[in-house]
């Protein structure tokens, strides 16, 4: 599992190491790294143009310190103060001595040395910086984005906010990030993360879930093939369709009746034993899914279930909603059901005891929070684990970052770091839930269903697609090699 952490967290963890150091130290891995990974893009270190931009803090240092070694390598070395007096003494000084150069911000010709460099290395601000870039650096983040070479920032883009992955104001774009000791929220969560490009990880020797002080939990965390792989439901020998597990669906109406179509076909591949469907479009289902049990008796009076979804093209069936809310089993709540799901009913199902997955995409979110969408889609974590909380259920947040958090908001926010911009088609989410909820009906916990549930849904969605358009129905039908891509690793 990916993990990563906040800036307070690897700060007291990056403290504690310090002390056991010798001086300068850490900075020295830090740079070593940097340059490896600055020399892996270049592919030939010899002759090459390499510009820094260098900033105030230690995270200047270590680009300056990887630009020496760089420079050593026989690079043309050029390093840009964005602020000349507070430049980290030593890395300057070590730059100089491999035969490097060093330039002001403002000096004449700075814009066009960054255009023209064949590597330009990002130590503007570290992982502690807020806000968008200052004014004196955005022309040289514009003029980086625009050059010729790649861009490598030291750390996190500047201008992205490490916890959060928020970018408020001009930032710059990376082709690579070289993070160190541990990942930042900021990403592995958009749009910080479109920001980071490739992220490369280098082992500075920190300890992040050790004993002493540095020690703490992670604030978010992605899922690899090998923990989906130990979470899927796999049957026993004495295995059958009941003991596997029931979802019941209650989708769809006469105007929408493709929702229950699509949210039966993701159910009937997420590993449940069978589909009970409640709603207006039992014939459309059993003439697309004729395995699938229906009945036309509401949902208290459907037969057994481990669990439900509800919502998806309901239209204005509050009662549908009510009545499933009421079920003793988990529940999976989407698209229409988010509208008319009571926020004391939600919570109550919590107080029971009972687990409940709410899946909004960002308009809906934002609806539920009473806030403008451009707010959910720039602080997703904030806004999935502030849904979380009130509603007292667990969050899957849709969109270009699917994230997961725990009922109550607390503890790590789940990453999803699979899926394709092709997803974004009519039915998709529908799909999802279906998918989620079997998955619940099978045993799994609301954190755990929709976090294996979208990394399934995000290949399939990746196998679907293969660069072209593609429908619900088409990503529905490759979650079984999704599946089976997980187990095999």
């Amino acid at each position: 599992m990916r993990t990563a952490y906040s800036v307070e967290t690897v700060r007291a963890a990056e403290r504690e190491l310090t002390a056991r150091l010798p001086e300068g130290a850490l900075m020295q891995r830090a740079a070593a790294g940097l340059a490896v990974v600055c020399a892996d893009v270049l592919e030939r270190v010899y002759g090459s143009r390499v510009v820094l931009l260098v900033g105030s803090g230690d995270n200047g240092g270590d680009a300056l310190y990887a630009g020496a070694r760089l420079a050593r390598r026989g690079a043309g070395v050029r390093a840009v103060l964005l602020a000349p007096g507070r430049a980290h003494a030593g890395g300057l000084a070590a730059l100089r001595r491999a035969g490097g150069s060093v330039v002001e911000a403002g000096d004449e010709g700075a814009v066009a040395l960054v255009e023209r460099a064949d590597l330009v290395v990002d130590g503007i601000v570290g992982i502690g910086g807020k806000g968008g870039l200052r004014e004196a650096a955005v022309p040289l983040a514009e003029a980086a984005r625009r050059g010729r070479g790649a861009v490598v920032a030291v750390d996190l883009p500047s201008g992205v906010d490490a916890d959060t992955g928020e970018v408020r104001g001009a930032a710059v774009r990376a082709d690579v990030t070289v993070t160190f000791g541990a990942y930042k929220p900021g990403l592995l969560i958009d749009p910080g993360r479109e920001y980071a490009g490739v992220v490369r990880f280098v082992d500075i020797g920190l300890s992040m879930r050790g004993s002493g002080s540095g020690a703490g939990e992670a604030a978010a965390e992605a899922l690899q093939h090998v923990d989906v792989a130990r979470l899927l439901p796999v049957p026993g020998a004495e295995s059958d369709k009941y003991r596997r597990g029931v979802v019941g669906v209650a989708a769809g109406s006469a105007r929408y009746p493709g929702a229950a179509v699509l949210a039966v076909g993701g159910a009937l591949r997420g590993g449940a034993g069978a589909v009970r469907y409640v709603g207006p479009a039992g014939g459309a289902v059993l003439s697309r899914y004729p395995e699938t049990l229906v009945s036309e008796r509401g949902p208290s009076r459907a037969g057994r279930v481990q669990a439900w979804v509800v919502g998806p093209g309901a239209g204005d069936d509050a009662a549908t909603v009510g009545e499933v809310l009421a079920a003793d089993v988990p529940v999976l709540i989407d698209a229409d059901g988010l509208r008319l799901a009571e926020v004391g009913d939600v919570r109550g199902r919590g107080a029971r005891g009972v687990p409940t997955l709410m899946t909004p995409h960002a308009g809906e979110a934002a609806a539920l929070l009473g806030v403008e969408r451009e707010e959910v889609e720039s602080g997703r974590l904030a806004a999935a684990r502030e849904l979380a909380a009130r509603y007292g259920a667990a969050v899957l947040l849709k969109g270009s970052t699917t994230v997961v958090a725990e009922a109550g908001g607390g503890g790590a926010v789940r990453v999803n770091p699979t899926g394709t911009p092709w997803l974004a088609t009519a039915g998709s989410g529908d799909v999802l839930s279906g998918l989620g909820g079997s998955l619940l009906a099978a045993g799994l916990s609301a954190l755990d269903a929709g976090s294996v549930g979208a990394y399934l849904h995000g290949l399939a969605g990746r196998f679907a697609a293969e660069g072209a358009p593609v429908s619900a129905e088409d990503v529905a039908g490759r979650i079984p090699e999704a599946w089976r891509s997980v187990v095999r690793g």
